[in-house]
């Protein structure tokens, strides 16, 4: 993952408050078994060891919140996001559309990744795009500060890494995808927006996508949720660490009390088992919390 931007404080305080529009699904009150059942996670990630979690039941965006629902915040309240601010964010290499004097250069370790003025939540792949057409794709290019502000509006908060996982695996115990362990269906096609092809200069768009799909693309899991696996990585409200399922409670866990980083999950479309198979129920990521990048969302949770 890309790190853009300088540790920074939360976003300032949203005094509106508007209205989440975006379609509900109910995750009853139970236990699951948290954690890379499989044995195929990344090392250093922290999938392991797998342990009990009891949730109550919680109400959870159906799809990730998508550029029209991200507008009306804004419309609302004049909200500038981190991109924004810093005047620049990052975009995958293929999916950049700006003058030249606008791509400013690759991330270090990770050269599909351009730092690309202008780039940001409106414009997610460079001054020369727009989201015009794209109302219902996941919103990109907004940082865990941003994504907080937005709940705060919203009266929602982002999901714990728990609640995530509860969520995205849909009550299928132990299952490697939402919708069980088999990435494509009986007639072999795919389930989930990822890279096919060789990663990063070609991608095949067997999946018939190059960057983000429309939110309702694919199948639902038995929960209702769309796509929380492939598309885009979503933002939880956790501070990440790779040993923290070694001490995790069993109730609720909420994440260490502090760190550096904020938990991703999900994958994204550029997920590819060449260097990323993270598209699957127990997979962890995290960046640094003022960080945005053009395969990065959230999706929220009811307040407590």
């Amino acid at each position: 993952m890309p790190v853009v931007g300088p540790l920074s404080a939360p976003p300032r305080a949203v005094l509106k408050r508007g209205a989440h529009t975006i379609k509900q699904a109910v995750v009853p009150a139970g236990r699951f078994a948290m954690g890379d059942s499989a044995g195929v996670g990344n090392v250093g990630d922290g999938e392991t060891p797998v342990h009990e979690v009891v949730l109550p039941a919680y109400s959870i965006d159906t799809t990730s919140v998508t550029n029209e629902q991200f507008a009306k915040f804004v419309d609302s309240t004049g909200y500038r996001t981190e991109a924004e601010t810093f005047g620049f964010s990052a975009v995958f290499h293929l999916a950049v559309d700006a003058p030249q004097s606008e791509i400013m250069g690759a991330a270090a370790g990770t050269p599909w990744w351009l730092g690309v003025e202008g780039a940001d939540w409106a414009h997610p792949g460079g001054s020369r795009t727009s989201i015009d057409r794209i109302g219902d794709h996941p919103v990109t290019h907004v940082s865990w500060n941003d994504a907080v502000a937005y709940c705060e509006w919203a009266g929602r908060r982002l999901p714990t890494e728990a609640e995530w996982e509860r969520a995205a695996r849909g009550g299928i115990e132990g299952a490697t995808y939402p919708w069980g362990d088999e990435l494509h269906d009986d007639d072999q096609q795919w389930r989930c927006n990822i890279w096919q092809g060789e990663f990063p200069v070609r991608n095949t768009l067997d999946d018939g996508f190059l960057t983000t799909a429309p939110v309702h693309t694919f199948e639902p899991n038995s929960f209702g949720l769309w796509q929380t696996v492939g598309n885009v990585w979503e933002w939880c409200s956790d501070w990440y660490s790779p040993s923290y399922y070694e001490s995790s409670p069993e109730d609720s866990p909420r994440g260490p009390d502090a760190g550096s980083a904020r938990v991703l999950r999900g994958g994204s479309f550029l997920c590819h088992d060449s260097y990323c198979n993270r598209y699957r129920n127990s997979a962890r990521s995290s960046n640094t919390p003022d960080s945005s990048m053009g395969n990065g969302g959230f999706r929220t949770v009811s307040l407590e």
